[in-house]
């Protein structure tokens, strides 16, 4: 038998996988971009990035702390330059920071600086301040979270107390507890932040947490002001967002003007009155842009592990051979698509819901403006359940195709280990996951009640299940034979996952003095899972707009993400009594429903490379050993390859510092000495036998 030549196979491999696409996949790359107009202004983004020798990424793994954050200021030195040269607006200056895919300090600036202004500054705040914000004149950051306190905002300890006689508010630290930690871009970056502190009026009456601009940094040679002690925290947990400087601050009584107090809803007079908020939620505006953005944000860095991971078990082949003497590809084992191709179909969902999210978000904002607050409450719980759910999702997802990768997924190379450290905090900042499902458990108990005591109060989308608790409507018992056609029936999971929250609900409001410990994050769960649930109905409704073929498979990605979900509430689903176990157990709902997300995955597994290839990522944005982007999607863009990972792994290894200092670093220091001292007693123990 001829021996098999594994790199030109692994070329081979992914050639073919691109030939049995069986759909056009511009198409879909113009759908998941939201229109071809907006991927051609990613392309041109991205064109002129790539071919600036400040965004090069040759070097990235092998660099210190420091030198991460002076490139990662230099990343952004750049960048502010060319949106300047080329007049590329918000959107598009996010869009060349997402193609980055890089750390950076300005991220604190753009994410929470920058719209706590647009949401929150009064007209005179804005007329004096904006125009600095956005064109970075001065760099901000958002000072929230302390040393003692984090999600708990309503027991921070800093204070804003306001001298009438002055007209100024005095910012203070009082207690070692109360010092800021955890700012992004504090450390070493910003010239102003934005800090969250209770505001004490005169008389000692503490009005709550309230916003103020501080600055914290000379503009002219960027030394810290008085009576304001700065500094970075350290190091992160494995190594993630290195490049960002997460500082510290404390202040000893530090003066700041009146005006300074970001006043859009609420305010302190010259005499030091209180101007309460008509709805106290508005102060969340900054915050719930956060979390709108980051529904996209976790699709589009699933996109980018899932992207590695299909494309290397495409072309990585371990295990029996067949008649030709060649082994299997990896991802035709059924252990590794039942892993896999879920994560593409929530990588799928994350970002068409991320689209819709932040269009929502707007609306709700314009109506705020107008002084209506009839769905902010609600469009706030909304954004906790979904930051919970989505940020757990894809942290465990992350690790998922990480391990899928085998031994070469601990390689830094690869590139999901970065993308994990980076993500992992996601599930704690803007609000800890395990506090927010409590916020999301309030909301729903809130809706039940209010619905079930008043027949005409209006649900929302985010509580319309709780309709199914009210009236004739028989609670589906799913048993036998019948499951099968419900696994099949998009809209019968739907319904399901509506149903299961409704009873997880009522079973909580039936309990509520004897609730087990996990308990809110059931419900949580249980009511996130629910609204995306109806979210994917319509979008899968929705699809119609694209050729059969396109439409098709998106659908059948939608549903294996119902299938999937479902599969993760099984417990939840017997519990309450909407599945019954069967006395066969090839009839039984769970074993029906296993075999229909096989069904799904194989039916998905051919097409597979060409989803991931609809992401449009190229190798150069990529940055992984998986460079593998196709001709007919780049345009002519240079650096093209073709699956070869193997010598892409050989040739990166080569780049390793250590690879540089031929074979005897550190030996004469340490390792000689030892070596001499073993081979010594080796003969004394071989002298004495």
């Amino acid at each position: 038998m001829t021996p098999v030549s594994i790199a030109g196979q692994s070329a081979k491999d992914m050639m073919e996988a691109r030939e049995n696409t069986s759909f056009d996949v511009e198409t879909i790359r113009d759908y998941l971009f939201g229109g071809r107009t907006n991927w051609k202004t990613h392309k041109n983004i991205e064109d002129i990035l790539k071919s600036d020798p400040a965004f090069d990424k040759s070097q990235r793994n092998f660099i210190g702390r420091i030198e991460a954050y002076e490139r990662a200021l230099a990343i952004t030195h750049r960048l502010v330059e060319l949106q300047r040269a080329h007049g590329w607006t918000k959107q598009e200056m996010d869009q060349a920071a997402f193609i980055l895919s890089e750390v950076l300090p300005i991220t604190s600036h753009d994410v929470a600086f920058e719209p706590v202004f647009l949401y929150q500054a009064s007209p005179a705040m804005m007329s004096e301040y904006w125009d600095l914000v956005s064109n970075k004149g001065i760099q901000g950051c958002y000072l929230q979270t302390e040393l003692g306190h984090g999600s708990n905002v309503a027991c921070l300890e800093t204070t804003a107390t306001y001298i009438p006689e002055a007209h100024e508010f005095e910012i203070h630290s009082p207690t070692l507890t109360s010092t800021k930690w955890w700012i992004g871009g504090l450390g070493k970056t910003a010239t102003h932040g934005i800090v969250q502190a209770q505001l004490i009026l005169p008389g000692g009456e503490n009005a709550g947490p309230h916003l103020f601009l501080v600055q914290l940094r000379s503009l002219e040679d960027h030394t810290t002001l008085p009576g304001i002690s700065i500094g970075d925290i350290g190091p992160k947990a494995c190594g993630g967002l290195a490049a960002i400087d997460h500082g510290y601050a404390r202040f000893n009584h530090v003066r700041i003007p009146r005006t300074n107090m970001f006043s859009k809803f609420a305010g302190v007079t010259e005499d030091g009155r209180y101007v309460r908020p008509r709805n106290p939620k508005h102060s969340f505006g900054g915050m719930m842009y956060i979390r709108a953005r980051m529904v996209t944000t976790g699709g589009w860095t699933l996109a980018r592990a899932i992207t590695i991971a299909i494309r290397y078990t495409t072309v990585r082949r371990q295990g029996e051979r067949d008649e030709h003497g060649l082994e299997r590809q990896v991802i035709r084992y059924p252990s590794t698509y039942y892993r896999l191709l879920p994560i593409l179909a929530r990588a799928y969902v994350f970002i068409a819901l991320g689209r819709q999210t932040l269009k929502e978000f707007t609306k709700i904002t314009e109506r705020s403006d107008q002084r209506d607050f009839t769905h902010l409450s609600e469009f706030h719980a909304t954004l906790c359940g979904l930051k919970v759910l989505v940020t757990n999702a894809v942290v465990k997802d992350l690790e998922t195709a990480r391990r899928a990768l085998g031994g070469h997924g601990y390689s830094a190379f690869a590139g999901i280990g970065r993308l994990y450290a980076d993500y992992l905090p996601t599930v704690t900042y803007e609000g800890d996951n395990f506090v927010l499902d409590g916020q999301v458990v309030r909301a729903a108990v809130k809706s039940y009640h209010a619905y079930m005591s008043t027949p005409s109060s209006p649900l929302g989308v985010h509580s319309s299940y709780i309709r199914l608790l009210k009236g004739n409507n028989p609670k589906p018992t799913l048993k036998g034979p019948t499951t099968t056609t419900i696994w099949q029936n998009s809209n019968s999971i739907v319904h399901l996952f509506e149903w299961r929250a409704a009873l997880v609900l009522s079973e909580v409001v039936r309990h509520v003095d004897d609730l087990d410990a996990n308990a809110n994050q059931r419900l949580s769960k249980a009511v996130a899972d629910a609204f995306v649930a109806v979210k994917v109905g319509e979008m899968m409704a929705g699809l119609d707009v694209l050729p059969r073929r396109e439409g098709d498979v998106i659908r059948a990605l939608y549903h294996l993400y119902l299938l999937t979900t479902a599969e993760d509430a099984l417990v939840d689903l017997f519990s309450t009594g909407l599945l019954q176990q069967s006395q066969s157990q090839s009839e039984s709902g769970d074993h029906q429903l296993r075999l229909a997300i096989k069904q799904q995955c194989s039916r998905l597994l051919s097409d597979a490379v060409g989803l991931t290839d609809a992401f449009s990522f190229s190798d150069w944005a990529l940055d992984s050993l998986i460079f593998s982007f196709p001709t007919y999607l780049s345009s002519g863009a240079l650096g093209v390859s073709d699956g070869r990972v193997y010598e892409e792994i050989w040739r990166r290894a080569q780049l390793e510092p250590l690879n540089q200092l031929g074979n005897k670093p550190g030996y004469y220091e340490s390792l000689r000495p030892m070596l001499q001292e073993g081979q010594k007693l080796s003969k004394r123990v071989n002298s004495r036998l």
